[in-house]
């Protein structure tokens, strides 16, 4: 390195550092040769470059609804998922941005028994935002309240391998499991299970009192949450205070961010794509992952009850199409597998569904049927451009003898009213770190979220295999075939693998982005901060 690459770096630090101004900064490096662009550049990369304290962080949200609670038992959206993530509430386990499972507030843990008995160690000095300390007994009661009989929490399925949990002192937690699991730190990043101040062996929820980075000052279910910097955090976090509003027209989420009103937004509106591109200072968030848009069937639920006709609509759809005028190439096609190719274990089922009208319209009729008449309940609360989504199906579906009618659903109520409930519908599925989470969540036979209805006994023993299987050849063609039953006789149609796809102010400084769910995993609350 030569003396100048030296003083530049040691400049470039001081700014990120705020010890070194802007002015001074540019007269250096004009001084040396860059021009005026170069060097207004290279000082905002750097000014971006170090975390620092500070700031009001405001976002703007995709998800929300009026009936959303404080209650983790009931988070089921993309503006409640980031409560338990990192907003207020601090869960044992997080996943890194290289799709690891790491310690938060265990301290570490450790399997032992075939990976069929995990210690977790609770890190000492933890304070939720009340004051009371967070202790081992509080783990013990908050994942109890997600596994008990009486439960409708959906992480009841995904900590289904789990036969007890109990505290060993007044520091460590002992989970036991029905078999070895060696993804089950991983299964601990659910965003319903930060851990909750508790009392009688029962958690108190009702106040939103975590143990996260912000404490709340207010709540509108629909509306918005705002919190502030918990003081006591036992991690570094940089934003005085936060706000995500719940805007679930696409359209006025845009506006709010061009009218500065919001630093970030999710979910951005790809027909405006370009304009976003355009915007001053502003950088597009642009990060593919494991995210996937579906469209599921209720498989005990007629027409949908015959294989035939679930193929034939599988069919009948041009995935690629969807793709391109959906989400303007940020993304790829569906195969009717929810394990993304970019996971491990993932397998490329065959055959693939790839538009065939007159393949639809010879199982139609193996089927009994002439023609179809199906309706198909969507709206853009589903995902960004849903409902164009489905008119495009409806388009594609003519050419095989199907009529799809588009039913155009509230955005408010969505996933209240119509999720799970009607037997045809769009959804969204964020990401999972792990093959196990995302089969056992929405496919396994008992899932609170299984919004096909669909229970294949062999799907389900090769689920708990592999769960417990260590020899990893063995695992890998457990889980190859679990995924071709789903694509060959499932009921959950996945039309296009999405990139998450926001606009963020370059007034927010970050680091890598987690690929794992939306808006860095989640974990943009402590992770983020102002440039």
């Amino acid at each position: 390195m030569s003396e100048f690459e030296h003083k530049l770096a040691m400049a470039r630090t001081a700014v990120g550092q705020g010890k070194l101004s802007r002015r001074d900064f540019m007269q250096f490096t004009m001084a040396a040769g860059f021009t005026l662009a170069a060097s207004a550049t290279m000082f905002a990369s750097a000014a971006r470059a170090a975390p620092k304290k500070g700031g009001a962080f405001k976002f703007g949200c995709g998800h929300g609804q009026t009936t959303d609670s404080l209650d983790p038992a009931t988070w089921s959206n993309g503006f409640t998922f980031h409560f338990g993530k990192s907003l207020f509430a601090a869960p044992l386990t997080q996943v890194d941005s290289k799709n690891t499972a790491v310690p938060h507030v265990a301290e570490s843990f450790e399997p032992s028994n075939g990976a069929q008995k995990w210690m977790f160690k609770i890190r000492n000095g933890i304070t939720f935002h009340d004051g009371r300390t967070l202790t081992a007994d509080d783990v013990v009661n908050t994942i109890n309240y997600h596994i008990g009989a009486d439960s409708k929490s959906p992480a009841k399925s995904v900590l289904s391998s789990v036969t007890s949990v109990k505290t060993d002192g007044k520091d460590q937690v002992v989970f036991e499991l029905k078999g070895g699991n060696a993804d089950f730190p991983f299964l601990l990043t659910d965003y319903h299970l930060g851990i909750y101040p508790s009392k009688d062996g029962k958690i108190d929820w009702a106040k939103g009192i975590g143990a996260g980075p912000y404490a709340i000052t207010n709540f509108e279910p629909g509306v918005k949450i705002q919190a502030e910097r918990n003081k006591n955090y036992f991690k570094d976090t940089y934003f005085d205070s936060v706000e995500m509003l719940s805007i679930v027209d696409v359209a006025a989420r845009t506006n709010a961010f061009l009218a500065g009103e919001v630093h970030y937004i999710n979910r951005a509106d790809l027909k405006t794509i370009d304009m976003l591109k355009k915007a001053p200072d502003t950088e597009l968030y642009n990060v593919s992952g494991f995210a996937h848009y579906t469209a599921p069937m209720h498989v005990d639920a007629a027409p949908f009850d015959k294989l035939e006709v679930r193929q034939a609509l599988k069919y009948a759809i041009n995935r690629q199409e969807l793709v391109d005028k959906i989400l303007f190439g940020y993304g790829t096609p569906g195969n009717d597998d929810p394990i993304s190719a970019a996971m491990k274990y993932a397998i490329n089922p065959a055959p693939a569904y790839t538009y065939d009208p007159d393949k639809a319209k010879s199982l139609l009729k193996k089927a009994g049927l002439d023609g179809l008449k199906v309706d198909l309940s969507a709206s853009d609360a589903a995902f960004a451009g849903g409902v164009d989504a489905a008119l495009l199906m409806a388009e594609q579906a003519k050419k095989a003898g199907i009529e799809i009618n588009v039913v155009r659903e509230p955005n408010d109520s969505y996933w209240d009213n119509v999720w799970l409930k009607k037997p045809w519908c769009l959804c969204y599925w964020g990401g999972r770190p792990v093959a196990d989470m995302f089969l056992s969540v929405s496919l396994a036979a008992d899932a609170a979220w299984n919004d096909t209805h669909w229970k294949n006994p062999r799907f389900n023993e090769l689920l708990l295999a592999a769960r417990a299987e260590t020899d990893e050849k063995k695992r890998a063609a457990q889980y190859a075939e679990a995924q071709q039953l789903v694509h060959d006789d499932g009921g959950q149609i996945v039309l296009m693998y999405n990139n998450f796809v926001g606009a963020m102010s370059n007034k927010i400084g970050h680091d890598a982005f987690n690929s794992d769910f939306d808006d860095d995993g989640g974990y943009c609350w402590e992770r983020w901060w102002m440039a």
